[in-house]
Parts: structure tokens; sequence; C-alpha cells
């Protein structure tokens, strides 16, 4: 139990995706908290991007802004109901920048700053299978889950809504989970799910993947994230874009790494980077991330 314990933590190390992505990797994993244990974890998140994937190419510059830094602190809580069902709780507070000119920002009445509580998410993960595979161990798992906006954060029609800290949207979402173990504390995980979106805000496919090493004293993981959009969506600046974007079709592939090491009994670090490497009405964003878990 100790062993899949501490690793749990990682989940708490989850980045925040760019402005509009929402959250870009799965706040479950693969790993049981185990009755009655569990983690708080708060995780600080920096992140730049000037290029933009927009349809049909690539742009170098953020439209009206020039280029965005979004820097962002995360409260990531789990907790075990019983050895197979656990909750998890996550809520970020998000601050988003951009550079547009002076003159800009007076004649159109836009801001360079938005911040604010962005969304809540709650889910419930549990295990439903487990099962050797030589000298391996096989685990599937489900996990059903809600997120929907925590502040009174904005997302009105207009490009100088392009910053906006979310898209204010309550999200149901359903995942499947399958993990395998290997004894030296090698593991390799997969999850695919869907996201059903309130309001104008297209539904999406989710998928992660995970490799990684999982000891009593450190965590290491290499993992890449994906989101597909519904085709119900639009394209920024394309035609049928109302300025709502909300409505946008944001897709990515994101790519990053994170690792665990406990300081004390009780207490660990968490440091984790990422990057956007492909994506649709998404900023190419580089993010760290670096944090501080309390595990009981």
């Amino acid at each position: 139990m100790q062993h899949s314990y501490l690793t749990c933590l990682l989940t708490g190390a989850a980045l925040l995706g760019a402005v509009g992505a929402g959250q870009a990797q799965s706040l479950v994993s693969g790993f049981m908290a185990g009755k009655h244990h569990g983690s708080v974890v708060f995780t600080g998140t920096a992140e730049h991007y000037r290029n933009v994937f927009l349809v049909p190419d690539k742009v170098d510059a953020v439209p009206i802004f020039r280029e965005v830094r979004v820097s962002s602190v995360s409260l990531y809580a789990n907790y075990g109901i019983t050895d197979n069902i656990e909750a998890v709780l996550s809520l970020p507070y998000i601050q988003a920048k951009g550079k547009a000119a002076q003159p800009v920002l007076q004649d159109e009445g836009y801001t360079n700053t938005r911040a604010g509580l962005q969304d809540v998410s709650v889910m419930l993960k549990f295990k439903s299978f487990s099962a050797p595979v030589g000298n391996s161990q096989l685990d599937l798992l489900g996990a059903v889950g809600v997120s929907t906006p925590a502040g009174n954060y904005r997302n009105d029609p207009g490009l100088g809504y392009i910053i906006a800290i979310g898209n204010r949207a309550t999200k149901y979402t359903t995942l499947g989970i399958a993990q395998l173990r290997t004894p030296s504390g090698i593991f390799f995980m997969g999850q695919a799910g869907y996201s059903l979106r309130t309001n104008a805000v297209p539904n999406a496919f989710l998928a992660d993947a995970k490799v990684g090493y999982a000891g009593l004293n450190f965590y290491a993981e290499a993992w890449g994230s994906l989101q597909q959009s519904s085709s119900t969506g639009t394209d920024i600046l394309q035609p049928n874009f109302t300025g709502d974007f909300t409505a946008t079709r944001v897709s990515y592939a994101r790519i990053g790494a994170s690792v665990y090491k406990p300081v004390i009994k009780g207490i660990g670090v968490i440091l984790g980077v990422s990057q956007y490497v492909t994506g649709r009405n998404v900023g190419q964003s580089t993010g760290v991330s670096a944090g501080v878990s309390y595990n009981y």
C-alpha cells in the first residue's frame, strides 16, 4: 500500500493548459491512495507562448496581445474512500497577461490581464479489475467527474477575450484507465474517455499515456496528453467565427515530465515541465511547475 500511496501524489503535478485549453493532463492516475489515505498538493505553474496553432497555419504572434504569460496556483487533493474507490478535487487560480500595445487597449477597451478562480473539478475513481500478468500487475480502473466554474471570471464574445482564463462551461467526463506495473517499479498507463460540455463549448475526446518509475523514495514519469474537440466547433478568425472563443475547436497534443521526491515524513516536492507540440486554436505553450505535497 505504501508503494502506490506515494506514487499517486504526482497527479497533483498535472500542468494547467494554456488559456482556453482547459485541464491539459488528466487529474486521475492508475494508482490508488488506499482507504483513508490521500494527499493535499499545492502547485505553481508558469507558462508562456507567442506562437498560436490556428487554422490553416500556425501564426508567430497572439492576435491583439502578441504574447501571453500564464501563471497559476492549483490546489489538488485526493482521498481513498476505500482501497478501490478514491475521490479527487482540483481548484486552480489563474492569471493570464498579454502584451497588447497601450493604444490598442485604449482604442478597443481591452485589458492585458485577466485573473481569478477558474473551474473546480471533482472526480470519483474506482478500480474494477486487478490481475497478475506474468510477474507484473494489470489494473483496470474507471473515473467519472464534473468540472464547473468556481469564480466569476468572464468569457464574452470579442477578441479581448482571447486571454480569458476559462470557457465557463460545465464539463461531464468519463474515463477508462489501464495500468501495468512491473516488479522493478516501472509502469505503463493509458487512459481514454469523453467529455460533454455545456453552452457552446464543443465536446471532446480525451486521452493520456504515461511511462515511469514508482519507488518508495522517488517517482518519475513522462507523459503525453491529447484532446480532440468535436467538429461542431468553429476556428478562430475563420468563416462562421462570431468572436465567441468558447465555441472554438480546441484540440492539442502535449508532452511533459514530472518528478516527485519525499523530503521529510509526509512532505514531498514536485517538479514538472510541459510543451504543446501541435494543436488547433491553442497557444504553443511551454510550462514549468513546482509544488509541495502533504501525504497522509
